[in-house]
């Protein structure tokens, strides 16, 4: 373990650990008969493998990254350019860099398999709707993905951090629930990059946030706690619609400390929380794993790999919580190097990090 990282290394370790969670689950993607895997690629995945001929992501290479790492990547590029996080820039290079190169359909664009939530993007777009109205309503994790890097950039600035990943959110992903799931994931990323913890009380510590106007509310909130509440009730589309998704990390975090809760071996908390891509069996999974292995990047981001499933998004999730935590410094040196342009990402991670860190005070 790296003791106590710095904000900006975590900040980075966030942003590369999530990338490295990508790639890692590139060639074993979505693998709902684990038999097959196990066939496939043995009885361990440990680092990056080349997809198998027929199936989804069949060309590209091991270490790559798949279309939606491809647009986090863009997503950080744009965040260093433009020091901190720019609509206009983003989805300009959604348009020219990917929905140019689409037709539609499941397998087009740069990086193969299109994920339903962009697909959806591209059609509002062909009809000509503006990117404020291009968000469907796809339960996936995509915009959770995402928004872990704006709130990675902009931790030091929790409000500021929030309305810019729920601005980054709702461009593919319009449903209030998987907005509010996606936007409470990067709220606890962005705690865990200024260095609180993904504990029993990080839930009461984020609630407390909203009650003190740190981070969007709604009248929700404020009608448990208060008995009242400021503004209309469409100011809801501005926050979280309720607290529920900053509080069960908590209850995870419980669950994968309590020895009477155990899931052996880890990687089987895809079983239990499911194999499919909802972000509703996605983050709980994630959450365990992060919790689990809170120090261990490497068995974080491989449990979540030879689960089996979308494991891709998994280990995406587990790989950016976890990196938060013990920074760049602290993932294996052989995941950065194995990476598909690795150097250059690091130094992205990096750059960012500093930024990060420098909007202290």
């Amino acid at each position: 373990m790296v003791m106590s990282p710095s904000l900006a290394d975590r900040a980075a370790g966030a942003v590369a650990g999530a990338l490295i969670g990508d790639a890692l689950g590139l060639g074993p993607h979505w693998y709902y008969d684990l038999e097959a895997l196990r066939r496939d690629f043995g009885p361990w995945i440990d680092g990056y493998t080349e997809p198998k001929a027929g199936r989804y992501h069949a060309g590209l290479k091991a270490g790559d990254l798949s279309q939606s790492g491809l647009i986090c990547l863009e997503l950080l590029r744009s965040l260093v350019e433009q020091g901190g996080w720019d609509r206009e820039d983003f989805t300009a290079r959604l348009d020219r860099k990917f929905l140019a190169h689409m037709d539609g359909t499941p397998y087009s664009g740069p990086g193969g398999y299109t994920n339903q939530g962009l697909r959806d993007a591209y059609a509002a777009r062909q009809a000509g709707r503006p990117w404020d109205e291009a968000g469907g309503y796809a339960d996936t994790t995509e915009a959770a993905e995402r928004a872990l890097f704006v709130a990675a950039a902009l931790a030091l600035d929790p409000m500021a951090g929030a309305l810019a990943a729920r601005e980054n959110i709702l461009l593919t992903h319009a449903d209030p629930f998987v907005a509010a799931l996606s936007l409470s994931f990067a709220i606890v990323v962005a705690a865990v990059v200024r260095g609180d913890s993904l504990d029993g009380g990080l839930g009461g510590r984020l609630y407390a946030m909203v009650e003190r106007r740190e981070l969007p509310f709604t009248h929700v909130v404020l009608a448990e706690k208060k008995g009242t509440f400021q503004g209309e009730p469409r100011a809801a589309t501005a926050a979280l619609t309720t607290p529920d998704g900053l509080l069960f990390p908590s209850h995870v975090w419980a669950a994968a400390k309590d020895p009477d809760v155990r899931i052996e071996p880890a990687w089987k908390a895809s079983l239990v929380y499911g194999l499919p891509c909802s972000i509703v069996c996605q983050l709980p999974a994630a959450y365990y794993l992060a919790a689990r292995f809170e120090d261990d990047f490497e068995s974080a981001v491989l449990h979540a790999v030879n689960g089996g499933g979308q494991n891709m998004s998994r280990a995406m999730l587990a790989g950016g919580l976890v990196g938060a935590r013990v920074g760049l410094a602290g993932i294996p040196a052989r995941f950065v190097s194995g990476l598909g342009g690795g150097p250059e990402l690091a130094a992205l991670a990096r750059e960012l990090g500093r930024q990060a860190a420098g909007r202290a005070g």
